[in-house]
């Protein structure tokens, strides 16, 4: 076994850095379909056909920024001036996004929003990836890379859990009523604070496994590499559907609780529920241990795929004690899941580098290419059943629209998890270990 090399100011710092995105990140994921259709202004096919734009845009961004790391030379490394560079534009268009610019007609206010989150989705993506490309080259001890994704995800998640549950107070606070203003005051705040994790990232954390005769190989080669690494392409796929799950279901959310439980009020309160994710993500260190990382994301899976069905009890049911009960373990499964995959890709980027190719921005690229693709397909599925159903902002809902809502929270999460399930088991983690160690 190596010698650790991070300290604990390290190890806080790089797990602060998915804290800072995670302030932004869930806003967008939770509250940004609802806050285009409900406050900004936009109908809900706009914001479809916005979200597959951006979502398709950032796909090749993930890519574009994979690569640009890559062919990064500085006297910081290739992932760490990623946070330096980048984080100030990230913060801006963060608030960008949530600006309501009433003084423009509604096609310019449509303009406004491309731009603004098309913007966004670049910055994002310059700024989280390097998250986890950065992993493997802070350390080359397996029990250390495996602590150190266990704390930025039990940050990350902790963060995602305090925008879930504070972001409606925090917009009714900004805004006394006003919720263009709240949802503005809210970023603001959030943006500041993300901006300094970010700079305290670039700050205090080190590459320090780079190897420089196989570090800058021509994209061709990378592809070459890319084909034959097969549990790089399973782990995508699994991040794919577990972003897309994530999307549909988050963004339905708030729909669910306003338009059929009618109390728009209690998204906070269900919300916070998800701090469970928590007991999945410390449980990992300990788990993962004895029965294998593979083994312990499917045993997440599972448990995700219980609170589903109970959700979906629930949902139908109408009954909240049920709904709550569902979202606390499906807390519990989701913490496994998401915690586990900056450290499966770490593997699968030490497995290319054994194979000559150290390309850690092009692999961990589809850390970010899931959870653009994942998410734009997922926001697309909720705004068009939402169009189609006949969906009408801040009015009482048809049958159909209450059933496609139904549908989203509930149902098609399930039919996910299943399809997740099937396909992590071609995942093989043996041919990682036997290459690696």
């Amino acid at each position: 076994m190596n010698r650790w090399k991070t300290s604990l100011t390290e190890r806080i710092s790089y797990g602060l850095s998915d804290a800072a995105d995670n302030l932004v990140f869930q806003m967008m994921t939770t509250y940004l379909l609802f806050f285009y259709t409900d406050v900004f202004g936009l109908n809900a096919n706009e914001v479809a056909i916005l979200f597959v734009v951006a979502r398709t845009a950032d796909v090749f961004e993930s890519l574009i920024i994979g690569v640009m790391i890559d062919n990064t030379h500085s006297r910081w490394g290739k992932s760490r001036p990623f946070f330096l560079w980048y984080s100030f534009p990230y913060v801006i268009f963060a608030v960008l996004t949530f600006v309501t610019p009433n003084f423009l007609p509604h096609s310019g206010k449509l303009i406004w929003a491309y731009v603004t989150y098309l913007g966004l989705g670049f910055f994002y993506t310059a700024v989280n990836l390097p998250i986890t490309s950065i992993l493997p080259t802070m350390t080359n001890n397996e029990q250390e890379t495996t602590l150190l994704g266990v704390i930025r995800q039990f940050f990350g998640s902790s963060v995602q859990i305090i925008v879930a549950v504070f972001t409606i107070p925090l917009v009714s606070l900004f805004g006394k009523g006003n919720q263009q203003k709240g949802f503005l005051g809210t970023i603001i705040l959030f943006g500041i604070i993300s901006l300094a994790l970010i700079l305290n990232t670039f700050f205090h954390v080190r590459e320090r496994y780079t190897n420089k005769e196989i570090s800058h190989q021509p994209l061709k080669e990378v592809w070459k590499m890319l084909k034959q690494n097969k549990p790089w392409i399973v782990i995508s796929i699994v991040i794919f559907l577990y972003w897309l799950t994530t999307a549909i279901k988050n963004q339905t959310t708030i729909y669910y609780f306003k338009y059929v439980l009618n109390d728009e009020n209690l998204v906070s309160l269900a919300n916070s529920f998800t701090f469970t994710a928590l007991i999945g993500v410390v449980a990992i260190y300990f788990i993962s241990a004895k029965l294998g990382k593979k083994n312990t994301m499917l045993l997440g899976i599972v448990t995700a795929f219980i609170g589903q069905i109970i959700i979906t009890f629930g949902a139908y049911s109408k009954v909240l004690p049920t709904i709550f009960t569902g979202i606390f373990i499906n807390g519990i499964g989701g913490g496994f899941i998401i915690g586990l995959v900056s450290i499966m890709i770490a593997d699968t980027i030490r497995y290319g580098t054994s194979m000559g190719i150290q390309a850690e921005g092009v692999l961990a690229s589809t850390d970010d290419f899931g959870v653009n693709l994942g998410l734009g397909l997922g926001g697309l599925i909720t705004a068009e059943s939402l169009q189609i159903s006949g969906y009408v902002s801040n009015k009482t809902q048809s049958a159909a629209t209450i059933s496609a809502i139904n549908l989203n929270y509930a149902l098609i999460p399930l039919v996910l998890y299943l399809v997740m399930f099937l396909i992590l088991l071609a995942y093989n983690e043996k041919e990682i270990q036997k290459a690696i160690n």
